[in-house]
């Protein structure tokens, strides 16, 4: 995928974006509000606003974070999406001189910025725009390198009567990136949807938020706060600046 940019996956999922991914659990929005303490929050990659609206709805400050305009026009486009300001760009550096009671990024977004570099400026530009009880949030999934055989991989995402989605992905093991197309099949025709990721490891998320000035305040499996396990899929970590006790 050489032509891939930070704007290629929103520019071209954003019309269906929400058909697929817009379901937003009550204990997130929920955790959410609570991390906000009543302050201002900022959500870093806010897309289509699936997260913000309705945490906005319960009267918290939201701002957002997005590098594609076709997101933010499907955002702009909801009830309540013209009231939330948001910063257009890539949410590596934060471009704003606000400081913040929440900064967070969920559903594998943080994964979007595709350099470990990328990665560690985030944190620190976070740190930098984070007051000093505030949060950050983080929400990702925990890598599975099993689920690679030779450096790729074609997984059945949904089969219906009417189409098929499917994902088929390459490992790059050396840049812990992931390069994949997301597949979708039907009388229509098919439609491809490229992503490319670099994940990490929570061990790699913690070292770089300390080269941040951030520590690990709480780690857990689920928005209902289970605990992290190695059958856990994914992890909400949250960070706050390190002489905060």
């Amino acid at each position: 995928m050489r032509a891939y940019d930070d704007l290629t996956y929103g520019d071209r999922i954003a019309e269906f974006y929400d058909d697929l991914y817009g379901d937003v659990g009550e204990d997130t929005v929920s955790l959410l509000e609570e991390l906000s303490a009543g302050g201002d929050a900022l959500e870093l990659g806010i897309g289509t606003g699936r997260v913000a609206l309705p945490l906005a709805a319960r009267s918290v400050s939201v701002t957002g974070i997005d590098a594609s305009p076709a997101m933010v026009e499907k955002l702009r486009a909801k009830p309540g999406g013209d009231r939330i300001p948001v910063v257009m760009g890539s949410f590596a550096e934060i471009p704003m001189d606000q400081a913040f009671d929440l900064i967070f990024v969920v559903f594998n977004t943080f994964f979007a910025l595709s350099t470990q570099e990328e990665q560690i400026a985030c944190f620190r530009s976070v740190a930098a725009h984070l007051n000093d009880h505030g949060h950050f949030l983080v929400e990702v999934f925990v890598p599975d390198l099993t689920r690679f055989e030779d450096h790729q991989a074609v997984r059945l995402i949904e089969l219906r009567d009417d189409g098929v989605r499917l994902d088929a992905a390459e490992h790059d093991i050396v840049n812990q990136q992931v390069s994949s197309q997301h597949v979708m099949i039907s009388q229509e025709g098919v439609r491809l949807f490229p992503v490319k990721l670099r994940y990490a490891w929570p061990s790699e998320l913690d070292l770089m938020a300390k080269l941040a000035g951030l520590t690990l305040k709480e780690r857990w499996g689920s928005w209902q706060r289970e605990p992290l396990t190695r059958d856990s899929t994914k992890h909400i970590s949250i960070y706050g600046k390190a002489h905060d006790t």
